[in-house]
This record gives C-alpha cells, sequence and structure tokens, in this order.
C-alpha cells in the first residue's frame, strides 16, 4: 500500500500474513477438504475404522466422524469450521456426522468451477441457500411417517450398522427402541435419562436392558446384605460423618472423663444419623460424599444396605429411577423422600462389585449394561449405543424418516435439477452444483464397499428415473451394487438427520465463500524465562 510521494504505507503488523481475492477462497475451500477426506472413508457400513493415538498415548478406535475430528487437532481456521459443523449434528441428531462433513467439503469443491469461471460468491452462496431450501422441503416430501416399533428397530439398527458391534445390531436395536419407549415423556425422549454402564468381560451379546440403575460401587461393610426386597432407598448429598469445623478449633481436654464423654457425644451424634435412617424406615442407603466407619458398622447391624461417594449424576438417575428425593441434612429425613425399588442387588461383575437397582414402578431413568471383550471395544459400542439412542429418540418426536443408502441424495439431485431450470439467472448454476454435490454420498458408500462409483450413480439415476411410487425410496446396496428398494430393505434414517446435514454444511460452505481475504497475524515467540538467555533466533537483550 502507498501514500502521497509513493512512500509506502504499513498498516499491518510485520509478519502478518495475507492472502487475498481466489488465492484466500481457495487456500479455505483446500482446508475444508481436506477435513472431508479425513472423515470420508469411514461412511457407510463398509466404512474403515480409524486409529487415534493422541500426546500421551491413549488409543481411540472409531469410525464416528465427530470423535475423530474432536480428537485431531486442527490447525486451519477454515478447518476448524467444517469442525464445527460436525459438533452441531452430533449435538442436534447424534448420528449423520460424517455426512454432514463429506456434502460440506463437496459443496465447496463443486464452487471452485464457478470461482474460476468468475462467478462471484453473493451469487453462488445465494444459489446454494436457495437450494438447500428447496432440498428440505424435498426430503420433507419423500418422508414416510415412522411410528411402528419396527420402524423404529429399523432406524437403530441402520445407525448402528458399520460401527464395531459384530453381528448384533438386530439385538442392539431392539435394546434401544425399549430404551426410548420406556422414557418417553409427553412426546419427548431425554437420552440424558438412558444410562449406558460398561464393564469389560463376556461379548457384545451380553448386553441388556436393565428397568432400573446400575451403579459401579461396592457396598461399604462386609456385613451388609447383597439383596434387598422392597427396598426403600434414602439419598444423602451429604457425608454420614461428623462435621469437621471450618476453622481451627482447639480443645482443651484436663481430665480422662472429658475424654471420654468427648468421644460419647461424637459416637452418640453418629448413631442418631442410624436412627433416623431406621425410623423412617428406609433399607438402603445412597451417599454422594463419604460414610464413616462407625455409621456402617450400625447400618449393617441394622441390616441396612449402604453406598458411599457415588457421581452426582449416579444419586439424581437413581431418584429419578426410584422417585426418592435427594437430602441434603440427614436429621430432616422423612417417609417422603424414600424412593421403592423391587429388589436392589450386589452382584459380582468380573473382579468388582455393582448395585443393581431394578423392579422400579415406571421408572425415568433406566441402564444400558455393556459387555465386551476390551476396553477398546466397550468404548465404540457405547459410542454406537449413543448415536443409535439419539436418532431412535429423534425418530420418535418426529415421526418422520427416509431411506437411506443414498436414496434421498438421488432424488434431490434430480429434483434439483428441475428445480435449477425453473430459476434461470446465474443462480441455476450454483443450484446445478449443490445438486451435482448431493453424489458424494452415494459415491462414497460405494467407494467404501469397493464397488464402482460410477456405474453405482447411473444404476440409481435410472432407477429413480422411472418416477413410480417407490422409485424414490431405491439406495445402493453395497453387497451387490444394485439399485434397490432401501424402504423393503429395512435401512431408514430419521428424517432430521438429512435435515440438520444439508443445512449446516449449505451454512458453512457459503460462510467459507464469502471470506475474500485472511489476514493471519505471527505469534509471538515465546518469552525467554526469567534472568535466562534468549531463545535462538531472538537477538539477545
Amino acid at each position: 500500500m502507498y501514500g502521497s510521494g509513493n512512500q509506502p504505507v504499513i498498516v499491518l503488523k510485520e509478519g502478518t500474513e495475507r492472502s487475498k481475492d481466489k488465492e484466500a477462497q481457495f487456500n479455505n475451500i483446500s482446508a475444508a477438504k481436506a477435513v472431508a477426506d479425513a472423515v470420508r472413508s469411514t461412511l457407510g457400513p463398509k466404512g474403515m475404522d480409524k486409529m487415534l493415538v493422541n500426546t500421551i498415548g491413549d488409543v481411540v478406535i472409531t469410525n464416528d466422524g465427530v470423535t475423530i475430528l474432536k480428537e485431531i487437532d486442527v490447525q486451519h481456521p477454515a478447518a476448524k469450521m467444517v469442525v464445527e459443523v460436525a459438533k452441531t449434528q452430533d449435538a442436534e441428531c447424534g448420528d449423520g456426522t460424517t455426512t454432514s462433513v463429506v456434502i460440506a467439503g463437496e459443496l465447496l469443491k463443486q464452487s471452485e468451477s464457478l470461482i474460476d469461471a468468475n462467478v462471484h460468491p453473493t451469487v453462488i452462496t445465494n444459489g446454494f441457500k436457495m437450494a438447500a431450501d428447496k432440498a428440505v422441503e424435498i426430503l420433507n416430501d419423500i418422508a414416510i411417517d415412522a411410528k411402528s416399533d419396527k420402524v423404529l428397530k429399523t432406524v437403530a439398527a441402520t445407525a448402528l450398522t458399520g460401527k464395531s458391534v459384530g453381528d448384533e445390531e438386530e439385538t442392539l436395536a431392539e435394546i434401544v427402541v425399549k430404551a426410548c419407549k420406556s422414557v418417553v415423556e409427553e412426546g419427548k425422549v431425554d437420552t440424558k435419562n438412558i444410562r449406558i454402564q460398561k464393564k469389560v468381560g463376556g461379548v457384545i451379546g451380553d448386553t441388556y436392558l436393565v428397568q432400573g440403575v446400575v451403579i459401579d460401587k461396592e457396598k461399604v461393610h462386609s456385613r451388609m446384605p447383597t439383596h434387598v426386597e422392597k427396598a426403600k432407598i434414602a439419598l444423602f448429598s451429604c457425608p454420614l460423618e461428623v462435621k469437621k469445623t471450618e476453622f481451627d478449633a482447639q480443645i482443651q481436654i484436663t481430665d480422662p472423663t472429658m475424654m471420654s464423654s468427648f468421644l460419647a457425644e461424637e459416637e452418640n451424634t453418629l448413631k442418631a444419623m442410624v436412627d433416623q435412617i431406621k425410623s423412617v424406615g428406609a433399607n438402603v442407603v445412597f451417599c454422594q460424599k463419604g460414610v464413616d466407619e462407625l455409621v456402617q458398622h450400625y447400618l449393617a447391624k441394622n441390616g441396612i444396605l449402604g453406598y458411599r461417594r457415588l457421581k452426582e449424576s449416579d444419586l439424581e438417575a437413581i431418584a429419578k429411577a426410584t422417585g426418592a428425593n435427594i437430602v441434603g441434612n440427614v436429621m430432616e429425613l422423612t417417609k417422603a423422600d424414600l424412593g421403592t425399588a423391587g429388589a436392589i442387588d450386589e452382584t459380582q461383575v468380573g473382579e468388582d462389585g455393582m448395585a443393581f437397582i431394578t423392579g422400579c414402578k415406571n421408572p425415568k431413568a433406566i441402564t444400558i449394561f455393556v459387555r465386551g471383550g476390551t476396553e477398546h471395544v466397550l468404548e465404540e459400542v457405547e459410542r454406537a449405543l449413543e448415536d443409535a439412542i439419539r436418532v431412535v429418540g429423534v425418530a420418535i418426536e418426529d415421526g418422520k424418516v427416509v431411506a437411506g443408502a443414498g436414496a434421498p441424495e438421488i432424488e434431490l439431485e434430480l429434483r434439483l435439477d428441475d428445480f435449477a431450470a425453473s430459476v434461470g439467472g446465474r443462480e441455476q448454476l450454483a443450484i446445478e452444483k449443490f445438486a451435482k454435490a448431493m453424489e458424494i454420498i452415494p459415491w462414497t458408500l460405494a467407494e467404501n464397499a469397493g464397488i464402482d462409483p460410477i456405474d453405482s450413480i447411473i444404476k440409481l439415476k435410472n432407477a429413480h428415473e422411472k418416477k413410480n411410487a417407490k422409485a424414490k425410496y431405491f439406495g445402493l446396496d453395497l453387497d451387490t451394487g444394485e439399485a434397490v428398494d432401501m424402504n423393503a430393505k429395512n435401512v431408514l434414517e430419521p428424517l432430521r438427520v438429512k435435515v440438520q446435514a444439508i443445512n449446516s454444511a449449505q451454512e458453512v460452505a457459503n460462510m467459507i465463500l464469502r471470506i475474500d481475504d485472511v489476514i493471519a497475524s505471527r505469534r509471538a515467540p515465546p518469552m525467554p524465562p526469567q534472568g535466562g538467555a534468549p531463545p535462538m533466533g531472538m537477538p539477545g537483550m
């Protein structure tokens, strides 16, 4: 930049990097495409897994798009924006994270040729916005009503396919649907009320649903019962111990009788706690904090089962499942605060004891107890179940699903092409590119399954162009490479997953396309240690 008299005017700090116009746009597009390529190979039932090793050597093996993108340390600012798409998709739907990122990458890739042809980015973003709005309209038009258990099981099984759950999709899908249906309140599914408790051992097929809560804790005293029928449960957020003073206090004891009366008083206080618990009829105690050894002894003596140091979330789950109130002061416990359960069992699972709270009347918190051969398997099964739970919850809430396996994307492509012709003007070019970008999902599914993607797209288009009642449900059978009715083949996904994926992909693509100038400040060099020499490459002070 030059001022009068051709003197350079320095506006930006020395070392600032700046890229403008097409250079900035193509750099950003390349970064976004790189993120999409990082997760592309995980898409679909035949997708591969990624092994991620962090700086301290912890290993995660997954094909869950959002997990991969959260674990890898993305530096480029445009790439970070694409990672946010996956996080939003995960927060809204729980599934479709890879799909949304792959579509965002493809939209940007398709826009490159338009930028090269000097189509203004504003025209492209307007076209993409129109196309996305029309796409949502089309998706609603081709959606199928999802009320039956059969459809919900299909949705769950589709979400689990391709995850590392062996051949247990059917079993797990059934568990997920049961779990979601039992926590429905006023048409909403709060998936936080479905807890996943995992324990190494057995195989994935040993996973089962507990109509109650499983707590990974052992009873505090060996003489306590291991089985309590018709449990009356007291929940405490306070410790069952003598409170220590918050400030330093000294008690001067001058003779032995004072000492014994002081200890007796402490013992009486602790005994009074147990008497209070017993008097209201509680026979099981769960405590968030510590339990004094003397209290343990008195609880055991009275046949009361006790657990300590529970997480706050565990306590809240027990409260939801049993109808108990969490009490903050032992002496204020009343009968009305107690929760009820059919039985509480301390069961040995592997090397540890765990508390199973079952037989709750109308429990609003339930647990899926997951088994598996190794910690890595368990973690991936947990991620798969969380996706499936969220997806079934969304399907129950919206009551709408679409066929999977690339069927809605091909239908969108064909209908958006027709729509583009009716729009005219330069926006038509962007809508056509948006339509073309939809091909990336069936293309990637085919590629990941080792099928020729070009043949697959042609077969799908031929099937959809027949325009009969079932044409819109035809997706790609990844075993044969043929176009098959996915509604009949039980491959279904919630409508919200597709709508959210397309909307968020379009929004991030538009945001990246509107950037024409990237100004990156140079990072300040690290300060030298106090009194030490400056780091290498810095002039001496």
